[in-house]
């Protein structure tokens, strides 16, 4: 009887090419004494707001089933903090589901966000270049979840939208914008 152990997949393709190509183009760039300074991707997070939730529990589970399927990962139901009578709204009740990727996870959903996703976005130009705050986190928005070859368009009940937020570790916008280039993010020409 044989104890093998099983062989560990490869590194994800965008972790690779940060390791290889980006973190030297940036310690360059930049003028890092040090490797380790180079900004990185911490974390991935993926929201999609459900105003619907609030009167039908489904269209939460429905979005919670699509987003795991998106990103491979089980996502928490958010719920309302506090009551608010013109939406119809109180405390607890669920308005949305979000992911929080790292990792390998993270990686691969970068992955076929910018080469598989974002293509099939009909009339696409880019993705803005002002969704930098100061710190060097980036977020956009997509307006339809059906972008993701996951999805299977027959069974949408409901087309959602959803916001993408990446945190970075770069202290300023030019090195999480060079970071997110590098990684191959189609940027809209100024």
């Amino acid at each position: 009887m044989s104890t093998q152990t099983p062989a560990s997949p490869p590194p994800p393709r965008l972790r690779e090419k940060y390791t290889q190509s980006l973190v030297p183009l940036l310690t360059k760039r930049f003028g890092y004494q040090n490797i380790y300074q180079a900004p990185r991707l911490t974390k991935i997070v993926v929201n999609m707001g459900v105003g619907a939730g609030a009167q039908d529990v489904k269209v939460v589970e429905q979005a919670a089933r699509e987003l795991g399927l998106i990103t491979g990962q089980r996502p928490v139901i958010t719920r309302a903090k506090k009551a608010i009578s013109n939406f119809k709204l109180r405390e607890g009740q669920p308005v949305g589901v979000k992911v929080t990727l790292r990792r390998r996870l993270m990686y691969e959903f970068l992955d076929r966000l910018i080469s598989v996703a974002m293509p099939r976005i009909r009339d696409f130009r880019g993705v803005d270049p002002r969704g930098f705050d100061g710190g060097g986190n980036y977020a956009f928005g997509i307006n339809e979840q059906v972008i993701f070859p996951e999805i299977e368009y027959d069974k949408v009940t409901r087309v959602q939208g959803m916001d993408i937020i990446f945190c970075t570790t770069a202290k300023s916008r030019d090195e999480a914008y060079e970071l997110l280039k590098g990684f191959g993010m189609p940027f809209k020409q100024a």
